[in-house]
This record gives C-alpha cells, structure tokens and sequence, in this order.
C-alpha cells in the first residue's frame, strides 16, 4: 500500500482550473485502479506555507546553537512548526502528483515555497565529500502543468522554468519523475480548448494505470 500526496499549486477551482480538470481524471483513475492506496491532497492556497524568511532561518541557526525551541517566540514557534508539519507530511508520502500552472515562464510562488519546505539537507538529501547525495529515492512524481501557450517542445521549450524546475529539484532529491502531462496551448487556440483537455484527460488515464 503506497501513500499519495496530491499537491495542488493553483488557486483557480477546478472549474476554472483545465489542469486541475485533467488532475482529477488522473486521481479518479488512479483510485480505481489502487483502491488500496491512500491520497492525501495538499491545497497550496488554502494552506498556511511559511516563507523561508530572516525569522525562520535565524531560528534555525539558534537551535542549532543549542536554543531550545520553547525559548523561541511563540510565533515563530507557531511558524516553525507549520513549517515542519510540510516537510514531515511530504517526507511519509511514497508518491507525489503535483499540478501547477505556468506563471511568467515559472512556478507560482507559493509552490517555490512549498519547495523549501521539503528540499532540506540532512531530510531530503546531504552533503558528501563527493558532492550532494539524494536521500529520498524509491519514490516516484508525475507533474500535470498547464499554460495558455507551449512549452513542452519547439522554439519556446526554452523559456520555460516551470515544468523543467520541479523535475529537477525532484530528481535532486531521489524522486523518479515519470513523463509530464502538459494542458497546453488553449490561449493560442482558444477553439480548441476542449481538444485539449479532453487529449490531457485521455493521457492522464492512461498513466495513472502505471503510476
């Protein structure tokens, strides 16, 4: 039995949302065919993502220092652990399924800070005298990205720091990133629209069943 965490970067519904669309059909999917498995969604918007700020990291470095957490601010206390509860929930889960549009050639902002809560030396990877060592491998992502142009190949696959970033930073970790399923192209074509999604959503099905 594998646990699942279903990360949603995105704050438009689902309505709203064509890739969240496409998501939903990967979830449905995936259920049906590992009614064992458990999936955990994670809604970055509706959740409370602490910055990677001054406060926090000049926390860290005092109890590091020997500080002990209750001498720290009740605040920062309250931030801190928001903080770790994010990296504990995504350190028990087995797989990942993030979905997140494309923002200004990256991610939204509140995904990179999601990021920093589980990109962590010592938790996810670690320094070696050979350089950085994954710790997290065995465990397997898939990324559903949507954008209003595309990205995903051709003369624009360059411009792009959306997709390519998580896989990155995954595969950093130990993760084993399967293909990505793009939403693509819609506000190049607003007519094709439900071509799309319906092409995403076909893609989808077919790997959730070897997810």
């Amino acid at each position: 039995m594998s646990k699942v965490l279903f990360i949603k970067a995105s704050p438009l519904p689902n309505e709203v949302s064509r890739s969240s669309q496409v998501a939903a059909t990967f979830i449905d999917e995936y259920k049906a065919k590992n009614p064992s498995d458990t999936v955990e969604e994670l809604v970055l918007y509706n959740t409370e993502v602490p910055l990677l700020d001054l406060e926090l990291m000049t926390a860290g470095r005092e109890l590091q220092a020997g500080k002990a957490f209750t001498d720290l601010a009740p605040d920062v206390q309250k931030r801190l652990n928001a903080y770790n509860a994010l990296t504990e929930q995504f350190l028990a889960a087995d797989k990942y399924v993030f979905v997140f549009p494309l923002w200004n050639l990256g991610i939204p902002p509140l995904l990179k800070a999601y990021v920093d809560t589980f990109v962590i030396a010592g938790k996810s990877f670690r320094y070696t005298e050979h350089g950085p060592e994954a710790l997290l491998k065995g465990k397997k992502a898939i990324l559903i990205h949507g954008s209003g142009g595309i990205y995903s190949a051709g003369p624009t696959s360059s411009f792009t720091h959306g997709e390519p970033y998580l896989r990155t930073i995954l595969q950093f970790i130990g993760i084993d990133v399967v293909p990505s399923i793009f939403v693509e192209g819609i506000d190049h074509n607003p007519s094709k629209e439900a071509e799309i999604v319906a092409a995403a959503k076909a893609v989808a099905h077919e790997s959730a069943a070897e997810f």
